[in-house]
């Protein structure tokens, strides 16, 4: 290929792109009604309300009128909050509790401050357009600004000075800094220094780009079509700033445990024999499996909804049979239905109009795995309802979850996707492909989620997901596409990971070992130790690579990938409480160290190291053949969770760690609830409490039925723990609230980094204390 050569930068090639010279000028008029500022500028017009108390919301169309629908990516009920308006010569301001919005008249031109000060100003003027359609916003940028989220992103933590643009993509060749354009498009990010933050969500469907690159003293957003919507997020720190996007794009579901625990897929395990030779292999190694994935090679010739019955002749024996051990299965499931007349899911669609079609009514074709294909038309609801019902071949057999992939929508073809002009059905509205392209793989989700909702009316769905838009945490997880067994691209997965979180969507992973090239087995040994500590732990490899299950590389190197897989099942009480933590505040699971230290300028760029909650510190070698490596701890006392030795915080140590050990650090006053070896999530875990020794130590232990939307009703328990040191010893209060049938037994405490009285006050609310050891290690 051509463009992989010097033939790439011909100087003939070079295009130089001009500024964009249009803006949209300086007020006209303007009115203040129901809370809301509308007005005109000298090109198009303009709105401005606070969705929230802390979210105010931008619309600006240079063209014409404003448009304050909302796109898929909105849950918060669009009703202004209230406000209050005050005029003077120069200036239209609203006030909503200690934030500002400030327009200036001449020229348009917006600031925003809250009791941190002004914490966005835009340019001035502020917003382009161009003629053809394209629209642009500046705002001014701080010399020490630092830039989070953008979602799934390739390098390091911080995107300042990058340019990144928004346009699903299937990018099988491996992911590098210079591949922004992935599977995922999240017009999201948080800007940060050590005076103040804020968040901007864009909220525009078309391709979109920031570039925090071309400019010493500003940023540029902008589209290819449609208006200037975006709103800010005007908190206090980083933490509050997830809080505020995820109220109004909605937080992650409460998952099921078992989307938790460890899961086993490969392209593809072709054959009932293979896959239970591997789950067999599984229970034979002592190795914890919660769930095998179905790759493509399932179904009877990549036809979704059906099965290969040559090679899965009796599929319901064979899932029962997993079932039966506690394994659950997650077929994939495409968009790309196969043109086939005898096929019926194809017959059906056309019958009834619902795949994506020209405007002409001509159905679209592209070519995917099962060949020529149509493409159901999601954004229409009753194509969901339709597709979410054809699940029903899946939940008969007792399937639970299901893996949505090539849903950007990919195509083989040189676009990578569908024609831009195909027009899609939003329930009456034509809109084209061109603005609804990065929304495709989230109506997918959705059409799932609900389809399986639906059809499990008492069990939680787990979706899968490789595309989607801002919201997409509202119906499936994510996990980071076709990766490769390179350590770099280990590397890159935890600021991927971490930004994905800062993004709204907390429940993420990257493939363990790589899906593509071989692994080798240092490389499956530290790939494993961080996927322990992801959101989604998940092994998954591509056909032609080298085979990576936990046993493949011989004896020495399974025992320690069995020891980190039996690792997060140890973990597991404490990772299922932060998912509900998250479930109820949006804040993510895995942090940038930035987000619990915000004034710690050492965080800032810190991309090799990631919190587990607030409190767990892991810094996994990034490597090969590398024994050490520099951790930053910020204040505090820190202990190494294998050796128990501490260390004072607020500086960089470098510390030792063998191929079988992972760095991980426990913060001073951490209480950790641990649970006992089990195969898989089906089994009761007894309960054991580390408490770190120190002052005003918290942590509320989550617990239900790890399936039901019981929960929803008040069937869950919450033990909160919390430690004091007065009058010479430390105090360990427990107290327990909701409903007590949830609760775990607990056999004892162990006390670190204290050798004092140890006194537990209100054990016997919730347990028998007799029967409880406490160790003072």
């Amino acid at each position: 290929m051509l463009d992989t050569t010097s033939f790439a930068i011909l100087p003939t090639q070079e295009k130089i792109e001009g500024e964009p010279k249009l803006h949209v000028g300086s007020v006209k008029s303007f009115a203040w009604k129901d809370h809301m500022l509308t007005g005109t500028n000298e090109h198009g017009e303009f709105l401005i309300y606070f969705a929230e108390k802390k979210i105010p919301r931008i619309i600006i169309n240079p063209f014409g009128k404003v448009d304050s629908a909302s796109s898929i990516a909105v849950s918060l009920k669009q009703v202004p909050h209230e406000a209050s308006f005050q005029e003077t010569n120069d200036l239209l301001m609203i006030t909503c509790d200690s934030v500002k919005v400030e327009v200036t008249k001449v020229p348009f031109t917006i600031k925003i401050s809250n009791d941190q000060g002004t914490i966005f100003q835009s340019g001035s003027p502020s917003a382009f357009y161009k003629n053809s359609g394209e629209v642009f916003f500046d705002a001014l940028m701080e010399t020490d600004d630092v830039f989070y989220g953008f979602g799934e992103k390739t390098g390091f933590l911080n995107k300042r000075g990058s340019k990144l643009s928004m346009w699903n993509t299937d990018v099988y060749a491996p992911h590098n800094k210079d591949t922004v354009e992935l599977y995922q498009s999240i017009p999201y990010f948080a800007v940060h220094n050590k005076q103040r933050s804020y968040g901007l969500f864009f909220d525009n469907t078309f391709k979109t780009e920031f570039d925090t690159q071309t400019y010493s003293n500003k940023y540029r957003m902008s589209a290819n079509g449609g208006q200037l919507d975006f709103y800010v997020f005007a908190g206090e720190n980083l933490k509050e700033i997830t809080t505020l996007y995820t109220e109004l794009t909605g937080k992650m579901s409460l998952p099921p445990k078992w989307a938790i625990g460890y899961h086993q897929s490969r392209y593809s395990y072709r054959s009932e024999e293979e896959v239970l030779e591997v789950a067999n292999r599984f229970k034979q190694e002592g190795i914890p499996l919660d769930c095998i994935f179905f790759d493509i090679h399932y179904m009877r010739e990549y036809r979704v909804f059906t099965f290969d019955k040559d090679h899965f002749p009796q599929p319901e024996n064979l899932i029962s049979t997993l079932l039966n051990s506690g394994i659950k299965v997650v077929p994939i499931v495409d968009p790309g239905v196969k043109k086939d007349v005898q096929y019926p899911v194809y017959a059906e669609g056309v019958n009834k109009g619902l795949f994506c079609k020209y405007l002409d009514g001509q159905i679209y074709y592209g070519d995917v795995w099962p060949g020529t294909s149509a493409f159901p038309d999601f954004m229409n609801s009753e194509v969901r309802n339709w597709w979410g019902s054809l699940h029903k071949f899946y939940t008969d057999l007792g399937i639970e979850g299901i893996w949505n992939d090539m849903n950007e929508p990919s195509v083989f073809n040189e676009s990578k996707t569908m024609d831009l002009d195909v027009m899609h059905d939003v329930d009456g509205e034509l809109k084209p492909h061109l603005e609804m392209h990065n929304t495709y793989g989230l109506y997918m989700s959705k059409a799932t989620a609900e389809g399986l909702s639906g059809l499990l009316p008492d069990k939680r769905p787990f979706v899968l997901t490789r595309a989607g838009y801002a919201g997409i945490q509202r119906y499936a997880t994510v996990w980071t596409g076709d990766n490769r067994s390179h350590w770099e691209h280990l590397e890159m997965s935890l600021p991927m990971i971490m930004n994905l979180g800062i993004s709204g969507v907390a429940f993420t992973g990257a493939d363990v070992g790589g899906f593509s090239s071989d692994c080798t087995p240092e490389l499956l040994i530290r790939w494993t130790q961080v996927g322990a500590f992801m959101p989604y732990f998940r092994n998954h490899s591509v056909q032609d690579s080298i085979r990576q299950e936990p046993w493949v590389f011989g004896e020495d190197t399974t025992e320690i990938v069995k020891k980190y897989i039996k690792l997060r099942y140890k973990w597991l009480p404490y990772l299922y409480s932060l998912f509900h933590e998250s479930s109820q505040t949006g804040v993510p699971i895995v942090r940038p160290l930035v987000m619990e230290y915000p004034e710690d300028e050492n965080t800032f760029n810190i991309s090799d190291q990631f919190l587990l909650g607030s409190n767990v510190m892991i810094a996994p070698i990034l490597r090969p053949g590398t024994t050490h490596r520099s951790i930053y701890l910020p204040e505090g006392v820190w202990y190494d969770y294998w050796t128990k030795e501490s260390y004072q915080g607020g500086k960089y140590v470098l510390i030792e760690a063998a191929l079988d050990k992972l760095p991980i650090f426990i913060k001073e006053g951490t209480i950790l609830p641990m649970g006992s070896e089990v195969q898989n999530t089906t089994e009761n875990q007894i309960l054991e409490i580390e408490v770190y020794g120190g002052d005003n130590g918290k942590f509320s232990l989550y617990e239900d039925d790890g399936s039901s939307h019981g929960y929803k009703d008040g069937h869950y328990s919450i033990t909160n723990f919390q430690t004091d040191m007065n009058d010479g010893y430390l105090r360990v209060n427990v107290n327990i609230s909701g409903d007590k049938q949830w609760k775990s037994q607990v056999k004892g405490m162990k006390v670190y980094g204290y050798s004092g009285d140890v006194r537990v006050e209100n054990l016997s609310e919730v347990r028998e204390p007799e029967k409880w050891k406490i160790e003072i290690l």
